[in-house]
């Protein structure tokens, strides 16, 4: 079993988490400064909402959409993901144990036609209460202060 991962860009992260909260009939499962995940049974969703500046977001669908993704539950599928996509001549980036969207996980990101990043991945290690990972040690941020990590286009 598998669901979709959506990730946006909000300008008001209080907010957006209500609004989500009542179009799903869930809270968020993990909320960090900035960050928020709801886990949505029905539909299957993962939802995350990254706060990001007005000024940088921009306004409407045009600025909301940050990365997609298929979260699926061991490595062995994200290893069997990846091995489907390359040899379906898609360019793949692996990244094994990293930490991002305060998570470790391991993952492949494919982009579409457009430069649209996904990624299909498994958290290792969640840990929504702590966020240090099972080293102790506190996961840091993507680059620019981000919640999430997405590579650049090919």
């Amino acid at each position: 079993m598998s669901r979709v991962q959506l990730a946006l860009n909000v300008a008001d992260l209080e907010e957006s988490i209500a609004f989500y909260s009542t179009l799903f009939g869930v809270e968020p499962h993990k909320q960090r400064a900035g960050y928020a995940n709801f886990e949505v049974i029905d539909p299957p969703l993962k939802l995350v909402l990254i706060e990001v500046p007005e000024g940088d977001r921009g306004h409407g669908a045009a600025g909301a959409l940050n990365h997609l993704g298929v979260e699926v539950f061991s490595a062995e599928e994200v290893d069997q993901a990846t091995a489907r996509l390359a040899s379906d001549g898609l360019a793949t980036y692996v990244e094994a144990d990293t930490t991002c969207c305060f998570a470790l996980q391991d993952k492949v990101w494919v982009h579409d036609p457009a430069g649209a990043p996904w990624e299909w991945y498994v958290v290792k290690d969640d840990d929504p209460l702590n966020p240090s990972g099972p080293g102790g040690s506190l996961l840091t941020l993507a680059p620019e202060g981000s919640a999430c990590c997405t590579p650049a286009a090919p």
